[in-house]
């Protein structure tokens, strides 16, 4: 495990040699935490290409650590929508209540649990089920708008937990979203939705998906900057 200092903080990173790459790419992703890929370079040079990305390796490490909470308990902060609120778990005594309700506060999830489905298993099935109805209830409207404004038709949309994936498009331009992409915030929400949306004209990643994707988003590049690496 290689190591460089920033500021108070200090980067842990694995080098991973790729033959063939035209350049080094860094990824930051939950239980792999930081690697650099690429062509066989000096440890010098590998820790001045982490330093140049300092800051945003940081950033994604609070983020996909954000994003990968595992225990819900009570003072646990669970993201969604591109922030961290408040978990607060209360217990329904009453044993005819067979669900978990969960209720966002716009600052914080309160929880009511019936004492019998109070375990990790139920709250984490609980909280997805709310992540699909929060997703499907917010990034309709959005791809609906993202569809008329770019021109850009699909056939039908899905909501699905994906393991590795925020996102796809199938050959016949079904779209499926990821149902915990209602935790990003609504910037990176919105580039997901027309990075698919581009997926249903052209089905690789060539410079025309490029090409056609900053007619629509100008900032492409720093935002996929942001959701690079980002794999749950």
């Amino acid at each position: 495990m290689l190591k460089i200092k920033y500021g108070n903080k200090t980067i842990e990173y694995t080098f991973l040699e790729k033959e063939g790459l035209k350049s080094h790419y860094i990824t930051v992703e939950k239980g792999k935490g930081v690697t650099l890929k690429g062509n066989q370079i000096s440890i010098e040079k590998s820790n001045k290409l982490i330093a140049k990305k300092a800051k945003w390796i940081i950033d994604k490490l609070e983020l996909v650590k954000s994003i990968g909470e595992d225990e819900i308990v009570t003072g646990s902060r669970i993201q969604y929508l591109g922030r961290k609120y408040y978990v607060e778990i209360f217990i329904n005594s009453d044993d005819d209540d067979k669900s978990i309700e969960i209720d966002f506060t716009e600052s914080k999830f309160k929880v009511l649990t019936p004492r019998l489905l109070n375990t990790q298993k139920d709250l984490t099935e609980a909280f997805e089920l709310f992540y699909k109805e929060k997703a499907t209830e917010k990034l309709i409207p959005r791809i609906k708008k993202w569809s008329k404004k770019t021109g850009l038709n699909y056939e039908q949309v899905k909501f699905k937990k994906l393991d590795k994936r925020w996102g796809s498009c199938s050959p016949t331009n079904q779209l499926t979203f990821n149902i915990e992409s209602i935790k990003l915030p609504f910037s990176l929400i919105d580039y997901l939705i027309v990075h698919e949306l581009v997926h249903t004209k052209i089905k690789n990643h060539s410079k025309e998906f490029w090409a056609e994707l900053s007619k629509h988003i100008s900032n492409w590049r720093e935002l996929d900057e942001k959701m690079y690496g980002m794999k749950l």
